[in-house]
């Protein structure tokens, strides 16, 4: 992770530049910073004022709130070529969540001022920021409906099967690594810790699953999709 990246050729595989012209994405390059950010480092904190976006090369980033209680709400966990920021960034209003790096991670942070030229310039691209942002509206709002018509065996079952891909079979089963440590993923699904373990081990004691820290095998993944808790 200590080799400069070319920020125009992965820019050009960001779905939300995909399109840019080789002119256009010099010129959002020119506003772009490489940021290396070291495991727990924060990148930006709730009510801090925005000064562009984040895209993720290589890490994982938590985003997250602290509820008047002290209980940790994770929003999300996101990972390479995915960003964050934007919303805010257009409404030029403070963050609603921190952004915590949750392990050694290489992004780029695009200046607003890069992306309201843009949006200046060409009409499409305004499209295309409209665009994400209404799937990153669409995502949520299957997230809460998620929790609160599913039960929390439902969401784990759902969350690893989302997870899984056909190209990590082993030995008749499916491998899943959880991105974050199980508290994270527990609070990402509205779920404590204590609850989150329990349902894993209620799944594992059906044969379900096994879980090794934070490997999960699912054995048959028809099985655990048909399982009616």
């Amino acid at each position: 992770m200590n080799a400069p990246i070319k920020v125009q050729s992965f820019l050009a595989n960001v779905p939300l530049f995909k399109e840019l012209a080789p002119d256009e994405l010099d010129r959002i390059a020119a506003f772009t910073q490489q940021v290396r950010a070291s495991r727990s480092e924060i990148l930006f904190h709730r009510g801090d004022e925005p000064k562009g976006f984040h895209v993720i090369v290589l890490g994982q980033v938590k985003l997250a709130f602290v509820s008047a209680h002290g209980d940790e709400k994770v929003v999300d966990i996101l990972g390479p070529g995915q960003s964050f920021g934007e919303a805010v960034m257009f409404m030029e209003r403070p963050h609603v969540v921190t952004a915590q790096v949750l392990v050694d991670s290489l992004l780029l942070h695009i200046q607003r001022e890069a992306v309201f030229d843009e949006l200046e310039r060409d009409p499409r691209f305004a499209r295309r920021m409209i665009a994400g942002l209404s799937r990153r509206l669409h995502d949520l709002i299957g997230d809460l409906e998620a929790n609160s018509m599913r039960s929390g065996t439902q969401r784990i079952i759902g969350y690893l099967l989302h997870a899984c891909s056909p190209s990590s079979a082993q030995d008749g089963g499916i491998e899943v690594t959880l991105p974050a440590t199980k508290g994270v993923v527990a609070s990402r699904l509205n779920l404590t810790l204590e609850h989150f373990s329990r349902i894993l081990h209620e799944l594992a004691a059906e044969g379900l699953i096994e879980v090794r820290g934070r490997s999960v095998h699912i054995r048959d993944v028809d099985r655990l999709r048909g399982f009616d808790p």
